[in-house]
């Protein structure tokens, strides 16, 4: 895409209006800006770390127990390998993207390049929306575990008004630290990753004493039927548009397994929101992004091949069965306190880089003009302040007063919509500018690309109609914004104006 520049080094696009694009050299400029320019803290070490640290939270004490005694038996396993090959498939456009265009915002900023100015601020506004709830409503998570930990409910009442100071606390503390710099962020990540790892660690080794092969056979059970799965706008949108049911175990339930399971791998997609504050970039994000994949994979497999092999899956059927359900039924009721601290550290994490990830969008926008330029703003310690302080109040105001409910599919759809638009952004981006430099190059491209895209709707399809309707509300809010706020404040545009 040919850009030309005005004299004061701000692109003016050819493309014109909605679609006007930001060039991907003057997006790296921008980094320079002495106003707003982010430290680079971070080595591959560091995004992997936040790799592992947003990947890998409670769900793998609950969702796989879950999943292996409703959906799918011991092939939980292979649910797993075939969720993280999906997953993989968009980890490997996030990889190229991100060492190309090694500038905070991710999806954002990539869309920007590729798609104009309106496709990029309808993702922005969707990572907004992903961020911000997924923060929220893992910091409830963690107070929930806080409570079982010190045996006391961390939730008061007044009135009809509940207040949950546990996610608040939280989200306070982090926030602190976030402000402070990435590079403490990223220690304190270290710390609680190391915590959560041995927690991982000795429940396998200690779950491979009850292990008893018997319990994988049938490794793929009989089919089942799984119930209406809901009606009306409950229901999969899927299901309304085919008018198919759906059923447990078995190959459908197999497939089913793995559309449930690829939800555990979202999050890796954060990394590249810290692509500015890496001092390797092209190297260091494509190994972050991989590595981390690569390493919560064998983790959840491992972790699955062990539950299913502790106890017979019929012994994990309900809502309630967790990790530590296979370990009481062998008596070691112990286990639920290792698993709670386990959890608090792995949630501690996620919080804190979703946190990350939802200023550092906001903080490309701004720095754009899409959103008030002020809130851009760095200063000596080279982060974020406003903006973190902002991002702050809102998760702490939502983890404190809402009750999230079937909200928390949200978080799904806005990451999956970001997972489709990155990877056709890759075929774009290769087609328009063959000429940049690349860190790192997505093999066997436009196939790759096409299977993420087709993995990622065949997902979205699997997500009520409630969330399907919700998503558009969003994203009409956001429309709205644009063309009320943003269309008129872009740096791009003014430029486009100056020149006519």
């Amino acid at each position: 895409m040919a850009i030309q520049e005005t004299p004061d080094k701000v692109p003016v696009p050819r493309r014109t209006g909605l679609f006007r694009t930001k060039s991907v050299e003057q997006s790296i400029r921008d980094t320079d800006e002495p106003d707003s320019k982010l430290r680079k803290d971070l080595t591959a070490w560091d995004l992997t770390i936040f790799g592992v640290a947003v990947v890998i939270g409670a769900g793998i004490f609950t969702l796989t127990a879950r999943t292996a005694g409703n959906v799918a038996g011991p092939s939980v396993s292979l649910a797993f390998v075939l969720a993280a090959i999906a997953c993989g498939l968009t980890a490997l456009c996030y990889a190229e993207f991100a060492s190309t265009v090694p500038v905070a915002g991710s999806a954002y900023t990539f869309s920007y390049a590729t798609f104009g100015e309106l496709a990029a601020w309808i993702i922005g506004w969707d990572l907004i929306l992903e961020f911000a709830l997924a923060a929220s409503v893992v910091a409830k998570g963690w107070s929930q575990y806080l409570a079982t930990v010190l045996s006391s409910e961390t939730t008061v009442h007044f009135g009809s008004i509940s207040f949950d100071w546990g996610a608040v606390l939280l989200i306070a503390i982090l926030g602190v630290l976030l402000a402070v710099g990435t590079k403490v962020s990223s220690r304190v990540s270290a710390i609680a990753v190391a915590i959560k790892l041995a927690v991982i660690a000795l429940v396998l080794v200690v779950g491979l004493t009850y292990f008893n092969k018997d319990n994988l056979s049938p490794y793929i059970p009989p089919a089942e039927p799984a119930g209406d799965g809901g009606s009306g706008i409950h229901q999969s949108l899927f299901s309304l548009l085919t008018g198919a049911g759906s059923s447990s175990f078995g190959w459908f339930g197999l497939l089913s397994a793995a559309s449930l399971v690829f939800f555990a791998f979202i999050g890796f997609d954060v990394v590249a929101t810290a692509a500015e504050e890496t001092k390797n970039p092209q190297k260091a994000l494509p190994r972050g992004i991989l590595g981390s994949l690569a390493i919560v994979t064998v983790l959840y497999v491992a972790v699955s091949l062990v539950l299913t092999g502790m106890v017979p899956y019929t012994d994990l059927q309900g809502d309630n069965a967790t990790l530590a359900t296979a370990f009481a039924i062998h008596g070691a009721d112990w286990a639920k306190n290792l698993i709670s601290i386990g959890a608090l550290a792995g949630l501690t994490t996620v919080v804190m880089v979703m946190y990350l990830g939802q200023t550092r969008v906001l903080f490309a926008m701004s720095r754009d003009g899409l959103l008030p330029r002020k809130l851009a703003h760095t200063g000596s310690k080279g982060t974020p302040v406003r903006l973190t302080a902002i991002v702050g109040v809102v998760c702490a105001v939502l983890a404190g007063f809402v009750d999230f409910g079937t909200l928390e599919e949200m978080v799904n759809i806005g990451t999956l919509f970001a997972f489709v638009l990155v990877s056709i952004g890759v075929l774009i981006l290769r087609k328009s500018r063959p000429d940049l430099p690349r860190g790192f190059r997505v093999p066997w491209v436009p196939v790759i690309p096409i299977l993420a895209v087709l993995a990622c709707l065949w997902l979205m399809l699997n997500l009520s109609v409630e969330t399907w309707l919700r998503f558009v509300i969003w994203m009409a809010i956001g429309m709205v914004l644009y063309f009320v706020y943003s269309r008129r404040h872009s740096l791009l545009g003014k430029a486009e104006a100056e020149r006519k």
